[in-house]
């Protein structure tokens, strides 16, 4: 199997999020990282993209260089992943989907809901693709939990609780620290701080596994540390086009807490939980019947776990391996589009920018619900009825 060109634009030395790409990117050998412009200081990308195995005339300083370095290769990347600050996603994707090129945006994918609605319109209209980086949709037992759903085995669902609620934000005294202080800054993070970075997860999570979208929302938003100026501490409920209704909390300042990413699904014929942080395990309770254990790797889940899990069972998979699901979705779609035959229907279900446009959408209505004291708000966005 030839393996497909993958290139890099930020996730540098200090970045937090770069190493879970390059190792996802990197698990099922589906990629070569050929390409990258990995810092904002040139010098230090370029030197840095070397020390990783990347030639010298493709270590690039900026993404403008490697836009036009790559454009006219015929060995060009396949695949460019985007791990940016949240405000340069819009203009790079943007940029290498009109030159032809795959993206891969980590989320949010854009700032504004017209950017997202403009992204969407491009990757239509160029045939590529944009996908966001909803990473822990890459599970293999959030994925088993969808498969779940859309057979039946809840029945209807009517209730979705979804968490993500940290306290590594809670110190006050902390708030001058530059890797904390940029999140509560309408400059940097743009309208909202913990529910666009972290809620977003737990809000496409719902959806995700529910298989429904989210309608309309009531918000309530506090800065629990008052000198923030954006929200340090979330409760979002909201109502789905399937009927469900859903209850999200986000928080940074939740003493305690580690990462905090749950998921909880009430239906007529029973619930299921799962825990990012315990993610072998997922719990089945039937209606009338006992709790029981499904474990990562056993025999009979569905074929989209079974795709998604490499490792032994009673052993764990984290996140870069969520990570590496997505990659090799990706890469399934591209060499399916390559080879002209339908794409793997239990790979057919990594995130687009359908649902960056989605997520934003409910940003910018749960801002707008929380200033105006929890007033329901349209989440829906309008070109996607």
């Amino acid at each position: 199997m030839t393996k497909l060109n993958w290139g890099m634009i930020g996730g540098g030395k200090d970045s937090q999020i770069g190493p879970a790409h390059r190792l996802g990117a990197s698990v099922d050998g589906d990629y070569a990282f050929v390409a990258g412009a990995l810092d904002h200081i040139p010098e230090n990308g370029r030197a840095f993209a070397q020390e990783l195995g990347i030639a010298a005339d493709r270590a690039y300083g900026d993404w403008r260089e490697m836009l036009e370095g790559e454009r006219n290769r015929p060995d060009r990347v396949d695949l460019v992943t985007v791990a940016t600050p949240n405000s340069t996603h819009f203009e790079i994707t943007k940029a290498f989907l009109e030159a032809g090129f795959h993206v891969l945006c980590e989320k949010p994918m854009t700032m504004t809901v017209e950017e997202g609605e403009e992204i969407v319109a491009v990757a239509k209209k160029t045939g590529k693709i944009c996908a966001v980086n909803y990473g822990y949709s890459g599970y293999s037992l959030v994925r088993h939990m969808k498969a779940m759903v859309a057979r039946g085995d809840l029945g209807k669902v009517r209730v979705v609780v979804s968490e993500f609620s940290h306290g590594h934000h809670a110190d006050a005294a902390d708030a001058e620290n530059p890797r904390v202080r940029w999140r509560y800054d309408p400059k940097q993070a743009g309208i909202s701080a913990q529910f666009g970075d972290c809620g977003i997860h737990a809000l496409h999570m719902a959806s995700f596994v529910t298989g429904q979208e989210v309608e309309k929302l009531s918000a309530d938003f506090v800065s629990a540390i008052s000198s923030r100026q954006l929200e340090d501490d979330a409760m979002v409920n909201f109502r789905m086009d399937g009927g469900a209704v859903g209850r999200l909390w986000t928080s940074s300042i939740a003493v305690g807490r580690m990462h905090g990413l749950t998921i909880q699904v009430f239906g007529e014929k029973g619930g299921l939980q799962w825990s990012q942080e315990q993610p072998n395990q997922l719990f089945y309770t039937p209606t009338g019947g006992r709790k029981q254990i499904i474990e990562r790797g056993e025999a009979g889940l569905s074929p989209e776990a079974d795709r998604s899990s490499r490792v032994t069972i009673g052993h764990a998979e984290g996140m870069p391996l969520a990570f590496a699901n997505i990659y090799t979705d990706i890469a399934e779609a591209i060499r399916a589009d390559k080879q002209g035959r339908p794409i793997d229907k239990a790979a057919d279900i990594f995130p687009r920018a359908t649902d960056g446009l989605r997520s934003m959408v409910a940003v910018h209505a749960a801002v707008k619900s929380a200033k105006e004291n929890g007033r329901w708000v349209d989440a829906y966005p309008p070109s996607l009825r």
